[in-house]
């Protein structure tokens, strides 16, 4: 980029850069919204910038076409609403055509129930707040508040049948609602992943400004990064106080090329010069809570979100409740459960996906079985020990994917192992045969696994199963992972697998173990079929 071109943002260039209000995009196509480009250029390195530098400015930064978040989020919303209006008549129109059809009288008031119902139901969703901003298309409450919805509106309807007349209302019932709720969550899932890829793409992005001490803005950053998609930007960096050192500043923040100032007091000049749509605090800032308040004032104006990065990590959504007691904000963290309703739930969803599975699949294990036994010699199955729930040992089925004698070839290959921990790992590894490759790719040589599930052994989802070697290793609170069941898909298959540390792999696991859900559940399982399409880090 040529020096004529560059625009420098340092706390004393700041009243050059121009406003949001004078870059409000076009309202003609209303997706043209969600195109932002933000395209950031390191100056010789990325530096903190102080009040009075003139040599030591941040990165020069260069920002085209920037659509508020708000903008955005309206248009995604009213998208959405027409497709939950859409499928919410077609729904109710098909439960009234059919309950129309299984009575002959004419003065069956089929069109105005299905008007009505329809209403009823739009209320609902719109009641139950399916739409918020603060979980649009991010974790298991969206879907959760539509089923509510569409539970509360079925309840009503069956309650109101039941006083006029029930026999037509079991028909509309049976019908209009099960449809309903399956085309409701299919538009939103198709509506999140149409979201995803435009965020892969650097768009429908939320802008915001991290400000924090260097270390938890440095986790802060690196949380956002790891994920593809992620829903903000960073497009800028407050620090308040000091690196420790010039290597802790380049190393943490010089390859995200944002700019970065030196002082809260900066943070509001910061977001409206850079048009940020947020304010993340990481930690705790100096001054405390006085200062989150000032800041929380400084932002009305500008009308930034203030978000507040809680030091309480890895604990889910529905386990956290706030109190306030006497203007005190009383975070209360539910303990973990490993027993009662919801296993037992999660045990009869298990006995009832494995069966019908293990019935379905008898073909594919036939033809499978005939590739493995004609490619190399040895048995079509392959047993082997893992550990299950409270340490319990058990035998578990795969598809034998190496030659016979992999495991006397195991300790000449010890030295090359690149698996991370405890875990025996090979990217190209010599014992695996011809077929096992492909079997592995798509893990398909996992699917013997569910008679380990019918059995009860091991559920569909839960923590990867451990080798009793492994589980020798395993020090202090990594023992947590054998508090429930290990699972044939888990949060380890879908997040990279054998791409994955060992730290990371084991804080997936034991996030899974102390948040799971049911709703989480049905959320991996169908994320598993598109890894299984799409594989990442299996070998």
């Amino acid at each position: 980029m040529s020096q004529a071109t560059e625009r420098v943002i340092t706390p004393h260039h700041l009243a050059d850069a121009a406003p949001r209000s004078s870059r409000r995009p076009s309202l003609r196509n209303p997706f043209r919204a969600f195109r932002t480009s933000v395209r950031m250029v390191p100056a010789g390195g990325l530096r903190i910038a102080t009040p009075g530098s003139t040599v030591d400015g941040p990165a020069t930064l260069q920002r085209t076409g920037t659509v508020p978040a708000t903008y955005w989020r309206d248009r995604y919303r009213r998208s959405v609403l027409v497709t939950d209006v859409t499928l919410v008549v077609l729904a109710t129109a098909l439960g009234g055509h059919v309950s129309a059809l299984a009575f002959t009288d004419p003065d069956r008031p089929a069109v105005v129930v299905a008007g009505v119902v329809a209403l009823l139901w739009v209320g609902m969703l719109q009641l139950f707040r399916t739409r918020s901003a603060r979980s649009m298309a991010v974790g298991a409450t969206e879907y959760k508040r539509v089923l509510d919805a569409t539970a509360a509106t079925a309840g009503l309807f069956a309650i109101l049948a039941l006083l006029v007349d029930g026999t037509g209302g079991r028909y509309f019932l049976l019908i209009a609602f099960p449809a309903g709720l399956a085309g409701l969550l299919t538009g939103r899932w198709l509506w999140r992943v149409w979201l995803q890829r435009r965020r892969i793409h650097g768009c429908a992005l939320s802008d915001v400004v991290v400000v924090g001490q260097p270390v938890d803005v440095q986790y802060v950053l690196r949380q956002i990064e790891r994920k593809s998609g992620a829903a903000y930007r960073v497009v800028g960096v407050v620090l308040d106080g000091e690196p420790t050192s010039e290597d802790e500043a380049e190393t943490s923040l010089a390859s995200r090329h944002a700019p970065s100032f030196l002082g809260t007091h900066h943070v509001t000049n910061a977001v409206t010069r850079l048009q940020a749509d947020a304010v993340i605090v990481a930690g705790t800032l100096t001054g405390g809570n006085q200062t989150i308040r000032d800041l929380g004032w400084s932002l009305e104006e500008s009308r930034a979100e203030l978000i507040l990065v809680s030091s309480l990590t890895n604990v889910a959504g529905p386990r956290i409740s706030v109190r306030p007691v006497e203007g005190l904000p009383l975070m209360h963290v539910a303990q973990p459960t490993f027993g009662g309703g919801r296993h037992l739930v999660k045990r009869t969803m298990d006995i009832a996906v494995s069966a019908v599975a293990l019935l379905l699949m008898l073909p594919l294990f036939g033809v499978l079985a005939l590739m493995i036994h004609r490619d190399s010699p040895g048995e079509v199955f392959f047993a082997q020990t893992r550990t299950g729930r409270r340490g319990t040992p058990f035998r578990m089925y795969k598809f034998r994917t190496m030659r016979a004698d992999a495991e006397q070839q195991k300790a000449a290959l010890v030295l090359a192992n690149e698996g991370a921990g405890p875990l025996f790992k090979l990217k190209a590894d010599p014992r695996v045969t011809r077929i096992g490759a492909r079997l592995r790719h798509h893990s398909l040589d996992e699917l013997p696994q569910f008679w380990n599930v019918l059995k009860g052994d091991m559920s569909l989802v839960g923590p990867r199963p451990p080798l009793p070697d492994e589980v020798a290793a395993y020090a202090g609170y990594e023992g947590r992972r054998l508090f429930i069941k290990p699972g044939l898909t888990g949060l380890w298959q879908i997040n990279g697998r054998s791409n994955l540390g060992w730290d990371e792999s084991v804080r997936l696991d034991l996030y899974y173990v102390e948040n799971w859900s049911v709703t989480g559940d049905l959320q991996i399982m169908w994320r598993t079929f598109k890894v299984m399409i799409q594989p990442e880090g299996a070998y």
